[in-house]
């Protein structure tokens, strides 16, 4: 049976009963970080295989918009368990980025509310918690932009000597450079302008799906944005802070990081993952990544790699999980304890 730990606030007693009776042997908890000046870091939640033991390895998994870590739940139990044949014991950090999750009720975080700070938020809670710097770090959509904004400011020391680069990053189906409005149909505009023009609470959840229904947003879309809300009374309101994700989304489109590709730094392994059904990649980014591909090369740079997830759109932890759980353990283990 999982192992409870609990930290400095408590974890509720429903949690408890939830864990408890969980048919998984895996442990996940949720954590509510505070640094030494009393300044919430963020929100997260932790998988590990065994947590009698101690781990040898550490991944971050990195949200998109308007997500949470909880998105990343399962694929994160079943990566963890893929990888207990390995000599390494691997702990999964699922992170709530700012205006995310229960990240978006921290106090601390403050504006700008850009990617820059999204990933100082990270070395910010290493340093506070004085862990070591995670090996791994995997980022979906907006998530993998914080995940080559966290690698860019690691090479240029940003967040002290502590927090290092990872040895790997994996940046899920998310277009490294900028996005302009000729290279997007618009669909996530059109999302954040009809949630921006709701009030801040809704009946229910049943009205939202159905009102993102009228307005002509697919059944799935707006199924999910459904799952982004919370009690609050008796009506229901925003799991994340809509402005603040908005201003994100803003940088998530102007910022490139084509740099830090064509130089990735000596110890890092960049591995951009492409959805094949995904709508997301011009023609012209696809053949410039494939030309950054680098063979294993002398070690005296980083590498790039690049897959094509089979039979996947954008949601690529739901549309195809076993095939990315196949292109990623691999590389994972080879990593050695």
């Amino acid at each position: 049976m999982a192992r409870l730990i609990r930290n400095k606030q408590g974890v509720p007693s429903t949690l408890l009963t939830r864990f408890l009776n969980s048919p998984s042997s895996l442990l996940t908890l949720p954590y509510y970080s505070t640094s030494k000046r009393s300044l919430r870091t963020l929100a997260y939640e932790e998988i590990q295989a065994n947590p009698n033991k101690p781990y040898t390895h550490t991944a971050f998994i990195l949200h998109g918009l308007l997500g949470s870590a909880r998105n990343w739940r399962s694929f994160s139990r079943t990566l963890v368990s893929s990888l207990s044949d390995s000599p390494s014991e691997w702990r999964m950090v699922l992170v709530d980025l700012r205006n995310h999750g229960n990240s978006a009720e921290m106090e601390g975080l403050d504006p700008p509310h850009d990617l820059v700070n999204a990933a100082k938020d990270l070395g910010n809670l290493i340093n506070s918690k004085g862990w070591e710097s995670p090996d791994v770090v995997i980022g979906h959509s907006m998530g993998g932009k914080v995940g080559l904004q966290f690698a860019k400011s690691c090479g240029n020391r940003d967040y002290g000597e502590n927090v290092k680069l990872p040895k790997q990053l994996w940046v899920l189906d998310s277009v490294p450079g900028e996005v302009t409005s000729d290279n997007s149909d618009g669909e996530v505009e059109k999302v954040l302008q009809t949630l921006q023009s709701l009030p801040s609470t809704v009946p229910s959840r049943k009205w939202l799906v159905n009102h993102m229904l009228d307005l002509g947003f697919s059944k799935s879309l707006s199924e999910w944005i459904g799952t982004n809300l919370k009690k609050a009374g008796g009506e229901e309101t925003w799991a994340f802070n809509l402005e603040g994700a908005v201003q994100m989304f803003h940088s998530y489109r102007e910022l490139s990081y084509w740099s830090l590709l064509e130089h990735p730094p000596k110890g890092l392994e960049i591995s951009i993952v492409r959805a094949e059904k995904s709508d997301r990649w011009d023609a012209d980014v696809i053949t410039r990544l494939e030309s950054l591909a680098s063979p294993e090369g002398d070690g005296s740079a980083g590498k790039i790699s690049v897959h094509v997830l089979p039979s996947s759109g954008h949601w690529v932890h739901v549309d195809n999980p076993k095939g990315l759980l196949e292109i990623m353990a691999p590389k994972l283990k080879s990593l050695m304890p």
